[in-house]
């Protein structure tokens, strides 16, 4: 027998704790993104030994509607998705798929190399490469005797 305690305003709580996490998540967005843009793609970065990595999920966006910047040491993914045409007389009961623009930035330490930077796309997946400085190596002096 599993005896569960009477919580008259358990309902209540959970109701709260919902909508606690949803202005949370709301404000935990890049507060750039979340002014200027209508969806925020999801990013991985990744960092390797000769590269930084950053993969968006941006499907549906064609590349020309990418614009990718570099300035001051800040890297810019700004672009929009076309929303999809609706048909006369077609009721949708449910629409989650985001559209209009977005924008991501990101600051990139000291040893990426901006004049390398590459982007290419495939399946709705914008990937940047990033290359880094090659690291001055220390030189080893060696001493003359007379």
């Amino acid at each position: 027998m599993h005896i569960t305690r009477y919580q008259p305003f358990g309902l209540f709580r959970g109701l709260h704790e919902d909508l606690d996490r949803l202005v949370e998540s709301r404000l935990a967005m890049d507060d750039t993104s979340s002014t200027v843009a209508s969806w925020v793609p999801a990013v991985d970065i990744k960092e390797e030994k000769e590269r930084f990595v950053i993969r968006a999920d941006v499907p549906g966006v064609k590349p020309e509607d990418i614009e990718i910047t570099m300035e001051d040491g800040v890297l810019t993914i700004d672009g929009h998705r076309e929303s999809e045409k609706t048909e006369e007389g077609s009721d949708y009961r449910r629409t989650e798929r985001a559209s209009g623009r977005f924008f991501r930035r990101f600051t990139l330490p000291d040893t990426a190399n901006a004049e390398g930077i590459s982007a290419r796309s495939e399946h709705g997946v914008l990937e940047l490469s990033i290359p880094k400085h090659a690291k001055v190596m220390p030189r080893r002096i060696n001493i003359d005797v007379n």
